[in-house]
């Protein structure tokens, strides 16, 4: 399965078609998950400590779906099952608009016009989406199962981004979690502990 960057989410209507500059496709965060889940992954034994040097780059997309395909083996039929049901979606939202009485022919055909032209668009960062959310699942499988307390990465926004999102995953497993940031030897560093 092939995933690519595709930009910020797309803000769609009958004026046209803008971008939130704030809300970037998930994709730039898919070699950060896969570092972090190949730093956890370490078969720990007597060693309750493992320092791992991580290095980012796109070729950890492959690497972390080849990883998640381990956890998910239907990994790439459950993305185009939840795909489907996005274009559904995105469907409805263009027979809404053709319903729409507050709208007038010219302003629901431009509408559903800019909705079409964008449709590949949006699958593709949905696509994303759903991947990422895939790679941060088996991050918390991989905590649980390990009985992780504590994981420490170089501070970068973007490590804080998967850390949020897996505290919000942990959280809805009841696995009470705490993000921090702390100096250590001079530099920034992320912390995420758990409860177990």
């Amino acid at each position: 399965m092939k995933f690519e960057y595709v930009g910020f989410k797309p803000v769609i209507s009958q004026h046209g078609v803008s971008f939130k500059s704030g809300k970037d496709d998930k994709y730039i965060y898919l070699p950060y998950a896969y570092e972090i889940l190949e730093a956890i992954s370490y078969d720990y034994g007597a060693n309750k400590n493992h320092s791992f040097s991580s290095k980012i780059d796109n070729s950890n997309v492959d690497k972390l779906f080849n990883k998640v395909s381990l956890v998910y083996p239907n990994l790439e039929d459950d993305i185009n099952k939840k795909l489907e049901e996005f274009k559904a979606f995105l469907d409805n939202e263009q027979n809404e608009i053709l319903n729409n009485t507050q709208l007038n022919e010219v302003d629901k055909n431009t509408y559903i016009s800019n909705l079409n032209l964008m449709k590949d668009y949006q699958l593709k960062r949905a696509k994303n989406k759903i991947f990422y959310y895939y790679g941060v699942y088996t991050i918390a499988k991989v905590i649980k199962d390990k009985k992780l307390k504590e994981i420490e990465l170089p501070f970068n926004e973007k490590f804080w981004h998967v850390l949020k999102t897996l505290q919000g995953v942990l959280s809805r497993e009841k696995i009470n979690s705490d993000i921090k940031v702390e100096y250590k030897d001079t530099n920034l560093r992320l912390k995420i502990t758990t409860s177990l």
